[in-house]
């Protein structure tokens, strides 16, 4: 067979040790990878000691192949007594179906609960908590039993960085068949919590659908290894944004962090916790240090740009953010961020802008009705006419329970109404909406800050006045 035809641009990995890096384990792994699953690995013709090189596009193929070789060895199929599908509904919208019997039902039985039921998505909040998106940042797997494992939690990764709502439902399969072939497997359980932790983010499934699932598998992760970074950042982090338990999510994170200094994942995430907690100087220290362990994260320089925004440092926030914007226009996080960004810097027709673009890359209807009328409005009346043009719609939308009320009270806010923003928050905690834990940087409710109601919200949920 000939060599295969690269594009002379196509970027070469030359060492086994390079190929290596590429997938975040050791040579040994993916030579053993090449010898039993078709690891796509040339050899330099001629040279005695079988020097090898490889292509990122191939290797990035072999981790996903096409349908038609999707029951080659290195792609097993799923087993027949378990079965994970996507299933359309009446509305449109997605839902998980878990199919188990025989003899996986017993050993099975926290996949089963996690995977069970129906979820009508409805945005939560969408502040990005991303992991790194560059195969540097791979968390370090731990032992699995079977290789089989393994390969399915590589391409659960692979997936999972990508961020789609269609690419995390494939991560979340492929974690699921991880668990299946080895369900003492702690790594399988981490890519479960972090896929839940960000469907919530990235699809329209409810925080209260997704945060459950993500505490009982990190639990479980934990459980299985104690001594897993990754484990602890996925428990950390459904801990502080699920639960709203401060406390052990700190502790948590400082747990990930030290077992694992040079993990960049859990500097991140507690940036962003820390963040929550107004405490910039620690946020921006844990996300410098995030970048230093992988500057090409996309996803953590993301959220450096949002926390720069927060600090009040706009020209350097939206700076970072249209370079990332232009560099990979379909990753959500720039603008969502870079809309918070205008509106700190009132520039309204940016943030219509950016506004639209977050709407139609998630397909929300009901964030594309609000956006609709802000254009309207902002052309007839400037910014209030803006923000009362959303407010229509806001409360027509929370009527059919179609927003959270911590965005209604954001708009009424920024309106100068004040008791009734307070009125909305008090409902938000009541009802655990997710938006309300990022209360300290919306930048809408900063006349509120002065309000006692206010202040006794945020140490209802252990957040410092």
């Amino acid at each position: 067979m000939g060599q295969p035809t690269i594009s002379h641009s196509e970027h070469r990995l030359d060492s086994w040790k390079e190929i290596a890096a590429f997938f975040g384990r050791d040579e040994r792994t993916v030579r053993r990878w090449e010898k039993e699953s078709s690891l796509p690995v040339h050899r330099v013709p001629g040279i005695a000691k079988g020097r090898v090189y490889a292509y990122e596009s191939e290797l990035r193929q072999w981790l996903n192949p096409p349908l038609a070789v999707a029951n080659s060895p290195r792609a097993p199929e799923l087993k027949p007594e378990f079965e994970l599908r996507i299933v359309p509904i009446d509305s449109g919208r997605r839902r998980f179906s878990l199919q188990s019997a025989g003899k996986w039902a017993a050993s099975l039985s926290l996949v089963a609960a996690l995977a069970a039921g129906v979820f009508t998505y409805r945005k939560a909040h969408r502040f990005a908590v991303d992991a790194s998106e560059s195969r540097a940042t791979l968390p370090t797997l731990g032992k699995a039993a079977n290789p089989e494992a393994e390969d399915f939690y590589l391409k659960g990764r692979y997936y999972w960085n990508k961020r789609t709502p269609e690419d995390l439902s494939k991560a979340l399969d492929y974690f699921m068949q991880a668990v299946v072939h080895d369900p003492n497997y702690a790594q399988a359980y981490v890519g479960l919590a972090d896929c839940y932790n960000l469907m919530r983010e990235y699809t329209l499934m409810p925080s209260s659908e997704a945060y459950p699932r993500a505490l009982a598998a990190a639990k479980k992760a934990v459980e299985l290894d104690p001594q897993s970074s990754e484990a602890h950042a996925s428990l950390a982090f459904v801990s502080f944004f699920g639960t709203w338990d401060v406390a052990t999510g700190e502790r948590e994170f400082r747990r990930a962090i030290e077992l694992n200094p040079s993990n960049p994942t859990p500097h991140q995430w507690y940036a962003n916790a820390l963040l929550a907690l107004r405490k910039l100087p620690e946020a921006l220290a844990e996300i410098d240090r995030a970048q230093v362990l992988d500057p090409a994260s996309t996803s953590i320089l993301a959220d450096k740009g949002n926390i720069l925004s927060v600090a009040d440092r706009q020209d350097e926030a939206i700076a970072l953010l249209k370079q990332l914007e232009t560099r990979e226009p379909a990753f959500r996080s720039p603008h969502d961020y870079l809309r918070g960004a205008y509106l700190r810097a009132h520039d309204y027709p940016d943030y219509l802008v950016e506004l639209r673009k977050d709407a139609l890359l998630v397909h929300d209807e009901q964030e594309i009705a609000v956006a609709d009328a802000a254009d309207t409005g902002f052309a007839a009346g400037g910014a209030r006419g803006m923000f009362q043009a959303e407010l229509q719609v806001q409360k027509k939308l929370y009527a059919q329970n179609q927003i959270p009320p911590t965005a209604l009270a954001q708009t009424l806010a920024a309106l100068g109404s004040n008791d009734e923003a307070l009125h909305y928050l008090k409902i938000a905690y009541d009802q655990r909406d997710s938006q309300l834990l990022f209360a300290k940087i919306y930048c809408q409710l900063d006349s509120l800050h002065n309000k006692p109601a206010y202040h006794e919200l945020l140490a209802r949920m252990n957040l410092p006045i």
